[in-house]
């Protein structure tokens, strides 16, 4: 099963800066850049989550993790392979805030990495020599990120800058809880020096999301706010997952970040049921929050992730905080929230046709 573009995500999401340039490519075969998301909200799920649900038994998730690993070696091959043509390559990395999607490409091979060396530990130097390679994308995922900060600040109000452009510190911090994991020896100077630069990267999206959104054109709730906005808090649970697995900060500070998270969390929600009745006046039930669109499965991986993060807080004696009782019952609610989205997201997309590829021609691109 593969999740492509389909005719929706080739106008709204990448048609702006991919589709003249994709004219003079007949009959080619568009896999969404977005696709490491996928991977990115299944894998979490594997990580955390599932442990919350007795019945699934350990033999069920290694089926689920071999299954998840297939899945990635069929997206991330269209994925690199789609890298090598020029027009696409080129279309990609000129543009300002789409171009911050190769992050879900970093972060998916990081969670499904710990997938792995959570079913199959005895695979962990296989795994460690794939994460290596995803490093060193990282890195240029680094001058990528630089490179873009720098341009979309010049004219913050110019660009539609929105949550995508945090998956800078998804993917950072993806690897601080790999290397953690894996690379128990690793400097702690190190891991905060990463750390920081993830939180560095918030502090900067942050500011051109709320600079865009404030200052920048008219803008509605139904068109404007985007899914992807939910890396807001999404991007926070993974630096706090970053910070309590490397245990880089006092139990204090990590209750304080967990409730910044959990009112974000509910923040960025309410204005997502916002959006989400208007769009149902408007369009309808189907149209209006039942239509696929790839861009829906970062809801997935922040749900699982501020899972993960609330978990491993919780689990380790360390951070024995105030709130120890009310995660305790907190847990137990939203392990199915994460289940119950994750199984819609799952049903939305094979009853779309986003699993198909999308064939680009000179007759179906603008």
């Amino acid at each position: 099963m593969m999740i492509f573009l389909d005719g929706l995500a080739i106008q709204k999401v990448e048609g702006r800066y991919l589709s003249n340039r994709m004219k003079s490519k007949e009959n080619e075969e568009i896999i969404n850049p977005a696709s490491g998301a996928v991977i990115m909200a299944l894998g979490i799920f594997l990580y955390a989550a599932i442990d919350a649900f007795t019945w699934i038994n350990h033999t069920t998730g290694k089926i689920l993790t071999v299954s998840l690993v297939v899945l990635a070696a069929i997206i991330y091959k269209y994925l690199f392979k789609q890298l090598l043509i020029k027009q696409f390559f080129i279309a990609l990395i000129r543009n300002p805030v789409h171009s911050f999607v190769i992050g879900s490409w970093v972060a998916g091979i990081s969670v499904l990495s710990n997938v792995i060396v959570k079913y199959f530990p005895d695979m962990s130097v296989g795994v460690q020599g794939i994460m290596l390679i995803n490093t060193l994308l990282w890195l240029c995922f680094l001058v990528n990120c630089f490179y873009h900060f720098n341009e979309i600040m010049k004219r913050p109000t110019a660009h539609s800058t929105h949550g995508v452009v945090l998956l800078s510190t998804v993917a950072t911090q993806s690897l601080v809880i790999f290397w953690v994991k894996v690379f128990p020896a690793l400097p702690a100077g190190l891991l905060i020096a990463v750390v920081s630069l993830g939180i560095f990267y918030y502090l900067i999206g942050m500011t051109l999301i709320v600079l865009r959104y404030a200052r920048g054109n008219p803008w509605t709730m139904i068109e404007d706010w985007t899914s992807a906005n939910c890396i807001i808090h999404g991007a926070l649970s993974i630096t706090g997952l970053a910070i309590v697995s490397s245990q880089l900060m006092s139990g204090m500070f990590i209750m304080i970040f967990w409730l910044i998270v959990f009112v974000l969390l509910i923040s960025v929600e309410l204005m997502e049921m916002v959006r989400a009745v208007k769009r149902i006046q408007k369009l309808g039930w189907k149209k209006g929050v039942f239509t696929y669109h790839i861009s829906q499965w970062s809801r997935n991986f922040t749900f699982g992730m501020f899972y993960a993060f609330t978990i491993t807080m919780h689990e380790n004696p360390h951070y024995l905080n105030a709130f120890y009782d009310f995660h305790r019952v907190f847990l137990h609610f939203w392990a199915w929230i994460v289940f119950l989205f994750l199984i819609t997201e799952i049903s939305l997309w094979v009853g779309s046709s986003g699993y198909h590829f999308e064939r680009i021609t000179r007759g179906n691109v603008s």
